[in-house]
């Protein structure tokens, strides 16, 4: 005997899941964790609440997903810079002009969601694990100045702890500034002022006389 519950079960989804996914980071993205609302998502989503939840779960579970899959799909610039760029300061350069590009695109929202989804946030569990990853970013930078440092890339006497925070000031302004309408144009100009503060590394080779 066939009964409703395993009809139910056996039902194929009648939306596609990525795409719903992708409406969800645009619209916790656009307007944060709090402000989004359960409703707000059904909505974006174009799929009832219990879809929502039998597909994500409640809307906590659903913004761990849309934080994850935010880092695969737009927030990657810093792992990537990191990743393939032979110094922090080639790093760290670049990271900040891509970002002058992302933060802008008319094609999302503007700034970064890890930066500004936790805005007047209720929720200690979702303030805490954003501003968890906001801090692994600055210790992330330290330790590649520090191995810098080592390698005689950066000065002996460089404040690293100092110069990571000072990054990680600087990819936050700018997050912020996007969303207030700076152009890519203004934020690439904050990026150079940026990195003209970067300590250059002293010379070791020893001047020749006539």
């Amino acid at each position: 005997m066939v009964t409703k519950e395993s009809k139910q079960r056996g039902r194929p989804r009648s939306f596609d899941r990525a795409t719903a996914l992708e409406k969800a980071i645009l619209a916790f993205w656009e307007n944060g964790y709090e402000a989004t609302s359960v409703a707000d998502l059904t909505r974006v989503m174009g799929i009832g609440a219990p879809s929502l939840y039998s597909a994500f779960g409640d809307k906590r579970s659903l913004f761990e997903e849309v934080v994850r899959e935010y880092g695969v799909r737009y927030g990657s610039l810093t792992d990537r810079a990191l990743q393939e760029e032979p110094t922090a300061r080639a790093a760290v350069e670049r990271m900040l002009r891509e970002a002058a590009v992302e933060y802008t695109d008319p094609a999302h929202p503007h700034g970064c969601l890890i930066i500004h989804a936790a805005t007047n946030c209720t929720s200690r569990e979702v303030e805490e694990s954003l501003r968890a990853r906001r801090n692994a970013w600055i210790t992330v930078f330290e330790s590649r100045i520090r191995a810098d440092i080592a390698a005689g890339e950066l000065p002996a006497d460089t404040d690293a702890s100092a110069l990571a925070r000072h990054t990680s000031v600087i990819i936050q302004g700018m997050s912020q500034q996007a969303r207030d309408g700076a152009t890519r144009q203004e934020l690439e100009a904050v990026a150079d002022l940026a990195m003209a503060i970067w300590p250059r590394p002293a010379r070791t080779d020893t001047p020749t006389h006539a």
